[in-house]
């Protein structure tokens, strides 16, 4: 019991950091672009929750602002990578044979090559924006979705409700859809967590070394780079961007990792 109640804290956390940066015009003290509203490289104080930067800029509006955008970029490319990644997998376990061969070992050979390396090629390649970023994480998070689909698929459709459901004259379109689906929904839950988590990472990654969002505007991984730079003078800068990005994949992996826990006491009590 314990154990559900301290990662069901994880859900709470999730929807209270997308609350807090949807409603940062709402939240946010300062214009987060506004220069000299406190002094440079200034610490937390009572009317700058946490300091300023170089400019004198409100620390804390910059992060809920830049919140805003890494959470964007994190959520559409999760999305993206559930849609390719799901369609991926399910192509596969359902045709076998020399598609379910190609697909995957097209899967293997992808999640081969190091996510970041090939994040900076592509990202390289196409530029970086709001629109790009989230389509080259979600293609780089859609095989480790396509595997996962894959297998779920798999195992369903060599259950014995599916074999009983073919025999008695279902067109097997109808079965997937009205059944197979609904059955992996968990697992593909899981996965998004996951992705989310993973998204998060990339973008704050490809921020950090300059290729991701450009000033003037600012995500998380933006803003690490900035205080990162500036750290002999104050590491407020740096600290709390940090803190954001780390909280964030923290609270992602435990909410996968409750409802990995659920699916798992469901089954052993069937």
């Amino acid at each position: 019991m314990k154990f559900k109640k301290r990662f069901s804290f994880s859900g709470f956390l999730i929807l209270s950091i997308l609350g807090v940066c949807l409603a940062a015009p709402i939240i946010a003290p300062y214009d987060p672009n506004a220069i000299g509203v406190a002094d440079a490289f200034s610490g937390p104080t009572a009317t700058n929750w946490m300091g300023a930067d170089d400019l004198g800029r409100d620390l804390f509006s910059r992060i809920l602002y830049g919140g805003r955008i890494t959470i964007l970029i994190a959520m559409s490319a999760t999305v993206i990578a559930l849609l390719i990644g799901t369609t991926w997998g399910l192509v596969a376990g359902v045709r076998r044979g020399w598609v379910d061969e190609f697909l995957m070992r097209t899967a293997d050979a992808t999640m081969a090559i190091p996510q970041i390396l090939f994040a900076l090629v592509c990202v390289s390649a196409v530029g970086a924006s709001v629109i790009s970023l989230p389509i080259v994480v979600g293609f780089l998070l859609s095989p480790t979705t396509a595997r996962m689909a894959r297998s779920a698929v798999v195992t369903e459709l060599a259950s014995d409700y599916v074999t009983a459901a073919i025999a008695s004259g279902t067109k097997r379109s109808k079965l997937i859809l009205s059944e197979v689906m609904p059955n992996i929904a968990p697992q593909l839950l899981v996965q998004l967590s996951i992705n989310a988590a993973a998204a998060v990472m990339l973008e704050a990654t490809l921020s950090f070394i300059g290729l991701g969002i450009q000033p003037p505007n600012a995500s998380w991984g933006t803003l690490m780079l900035q205080g990162y730079a500036k750290i002999w003078n104050t590491y407020w800068f740096v600290f709390f961007p940090a803190l954001a990005v780390t909280i964030t994949i923290l609270a992602f992996n435990a909410y996968g990792e409750r409802i990995r826990v659920t699916m798992d006491s469901r089954r052993s009590s069937v």
